[in-house]
């Protein structure tokens, strides 16, 4: 494993993007790493009734740190965010769209490892559009498990909760994880945007996501 510090969140050229999806347009920022891409990591936002889009600054440091560690990293804005067309469908249009974006990503860049991400809301709809996407890796940060009816999930999810989270409350997250035997790494003192504490989740992703 590579030091932390080698671990660049340097300026990343970003591509806006319209893909086609079962309602429309679905409006994709793409980042490439500037070496080899060595994985695909798809990133999901948080509500989009609450302000929630592609730029929010948790979803943002996601995909800055899967491209220093040499993914591209694809941050769709779901139905009616945007340039995204549809309205807001609960999880169930949000999880179509989540797959067709992953299967443009598949035909473009090829079997890679291929990595789902979600913040809140997001880590609910990932875990739904997992089930038909297959990754190799879920990564759930924030899961709102409390709000947002969130099933089983594979073994070796990783899951990111802030210790103060008054949004999705630890110990919601807890007794979701304890009957799957599922970690839960928390952040001591984060909430659930982890203000003053982004560095510690991009410590955490670092740490367990580097593509093989």
């Amino acid at each position: 494993m590579l030091p932390l510090q080698s671990i660049q969140l340097a300026r990343i050229t970003t591509q806006t993007e319209l893909l086609a999806g079962a309602v429309g347009n679905i409006e994709v920022d793409v980042q490439e790493p500037a070496g080899p891409i060595r994985g695909i990591a798809l990133i999901a936002h948080p509500h989009p009734l609450m302000g929630g889009t592609k730029d929010n600054k948790v979803v943002t440091t996601l995909a800055r740190t899967f491209v220093a560690l040499g993914y591209v990293a694809l941050r769709p804005n779901f139905r009616g965010v945007g340039a995204s067309d549809g309205m807001h469908d609960e999880g169930r249009g949000e999880t179509d769209d989540l797959v067709a974006v992953a299967q443009h990503a598949r035909q473009r860049y090829g079997n890679l490892p291929f990595t789902c991400a979600g913040f809140s809301f997001g880590s609910f709809v990932q875990t739904r559009a997992a089930e038909q996407i297959n990754p190799q890796q879920l990564v759930l940060v924030a899961p709102a498990v409390s709000r947002f009816q969130t099933g089983t999930v594979a073994g070796g999810t990783l899951v990111i909760h802030g210790e103060l989270d008054d949004v999705a409350p630890l110990a919601a997250v807890l007794d979701w994880a304890r009957p799957q035997n599922l970690p839960v790494v928390v952040v001591p003192g984060g909430e659930h945007f982890f203000h003053g504490r982004l560095h510690v989740l991009q410590q955490i992703v670092s740490r367990y996501c580097r593509p093989l």
